[in-house]
C-alpha cells in the first residue's frame, strides 16, 4: 500500500477549494492532469490494500469498543457514463438526481471518528447491461447487490478484521432488511437500526406485529426522557420507550422495538415517532440503546468533512476502479485528520502518517 497514493493523498489535505485532476496538477506544479489521472486509472497499486491499513490506523487511533455506522451518500454527475450513475434518490441533494451512490462504514468512538469501508452501488441498468459495464472499467464477476448486501461485505471484512466494535447503527435503508438483522446476530454483533413503521416483529408470544402497533400499546408510564448526546443547540432530549421481543438465536441476547418520541413545543404540535429494532446483551440498558441510536449522525460529519477537507466528492474519473481509489484516498486524508485531531484534543504527541500517505 506503500508510495503510489502519497503525492496525491497529501495534496487532497491542502487548501484548494476544489480537489480535482487538474487542481491538484496545477499545485503539484505539473502542466496537465495525466499524472494524477494516471494514478487513478492504470498505476499499479491496490486501493482494497491501502483500505485495509487506513481501517487498522483509524482503529489504532481512535480506540477499542467503537460503533460502526453504515449510511450512503450521493455524488452528483452529469452524463451517463460514469460507473454506476442513474437517476436515484440522494440525501446530498433531497431529491432523485444524476448521481453515483456510495454506501459507507464508519468507525466511531469518543475520541473521534472516520470513514473505514466503502462500496459503489450499482443499479441493475448497470449490472444488466454487461457491455456498458465493461465500458466503464466494471468486471463481468460484479453482479448487482442491494445496498443492505453492500454493508454486510462492508461489516464481513471489518468483523474479519478484528476491528473491536461493540454496536452497529444504520438508517432505515438498512434496518428494515431483516438478512442484515439475522447476520448480526449470527456474527454477535449487537445492533440498533432505525426502521420502518410499518416493519413487522416476532413478540415474546410468537406473534408478528408492526412496530407502530406494538408502541401505540404502551401506556405514558413506559416512556422515559432521555439525551441522545449533545447537539449544536444543547443535549437533543426526547421521549424514549422500547418493548422486548422474542429472543433470537443466543439466549444470553435480546432483542427489543425502541422508540423515539419529539418533544411538541407547544400544545397544537404534534409529537413525532421513529422506530428501531435492536439486539444485544440481555442486560443492555436503555441508555446504552439511546446512546446508539443517537450516535448516527456521526457519519454526517464524516460525510461532510470528508467532502469539504479532504476532496472525496472532487472527482472526475468515470471508470469504476479509479472511483474506488479516489475515494479510498480522500478516506485516507480524512482518516489522518480525525486521528490528528483526536491526538490533539488528548494532548498526545501528532500521529504519524499511515506508510500509504507518505
Amino acid at each position: 500500500a506503500a508510495g503510489p497514493g502519497a503525492g496525491l493523498s497529501a495534496r487532497v489535505l491542502g487548501q484548494l477549494e476544489r480537489k480535482n485532476g487538474w487542481t491538484l496538477a496545477e499545485a503539484a506544479g505539473e502542466v496537465s492532469p495525466d499524472g494524477m489521472q494516471r494514478l487513478l486509472r492504470t498505476a499499479d497499486w491496490n486501493a482494497d490494500a491501502v483500505r485495509d491499513e487506513l481501517r487498522d490506523y483509524v482503529v489504532e487511533r481512535l480506540g477499542p469498543g467503537g460503533v460502526l455506522i453504515v449510511d450512503e451518500t450521493g455524488f452528483v454527475k452529469k452524463g451517463a457514463r460514469s460507473a454506476g450513475v442513474a437517476r436515484q434518490y440522494t440525501g446530498t441533494t433531497g431529491k432523485i438526481d444524476n448521481c453515483q451512490i456510495g454506501v459507507f462504514c464508519a468507525y466511531a468512538t469518543q475520541a473521534g471518528r472516520a470513514l473505514i469501508d466503502r462500496e459503489l452501488y450499482l443499479p441493475r441498468a448497470w449490472t444488466d447491461d454487461r457491455e456498458r459495464a465493461r465500458a466503464a472499467g466494471i468486471g463481468d464477476e460484479v453482479g448487482f447487490a442491494t445496498k443492505p448486501e453492500l454493508a454486510r461485505s462492508m461489516l464481513q471484512r471489518t468483523l474479519d478484521a478484528g476491528v473491536p466494535a461493540g454496536w452497529l447503527t444504520a438508517d432505515e435503508v438498512y434496518g428494515q432488511d431483516k438478512r442484515l438483522r439475522v447476520w448480526c446476530e449470527q456474527h454477535g454483533l449487537p445492533y440498533v437500526l432505525a426502521t420502518r413503521s410499518t416493519d413487522t416483529v416476532a413478540t415474546i408470544d410468537w406473534r408478528q406485529r408492526r412496530v407502530r402497533a406494538l408502541i401505540a400499546e404502551l401506556p405514558e408510564t413506559a416512556w422515559q426522557r432521555r439525551s441522545a448526546g449533545a447537539g449544536a443547540h444543547g443535549l437533543r432530549l426526547y421521549d424514549w420507550a422500547r418493548v422486548e421481543l422474542l429472543a433470537g438465536f443466543d439466549p444470553s441476547w435480546a432483542r427489543w422495538v425502541l422508540a423515539r418520541r419529539t418533544i411538541p413545543k407547544g400544545a397544537e404540535e404534534p409529537a413525532e415517532l421513529a422506530y428501531y429494532v435492536c439486539a444485544g446483551p440481555a442486560g443492555t440498558t436503555l441508555e446504552r440503546l439511546v446512546a446508539v441510536a443517537g450516535g448516527r449522525w456521526r457519519i454526517e460529519e464524516c460525510f461532510q468533512a470528508a467532502k469539504n477537507q479532504a476532496g472525496l466528492a472532487s472527482y472526475q474519473v468515470r471508470d469504476y476502479t479509479a472511483w474506488y481509489r479516489h475515494i479510498t484516498l480522500a478516506m485516507l486524508a480524512h482518516g489522518y485528520l480525525s486521528a490528528t485531531r483526536a491526538t490533539a484534543e488528548k494532548g498526545g504527541p501528532q500521529p504519524e502518517p499511515t506508510s500509504s500517505s507518505r
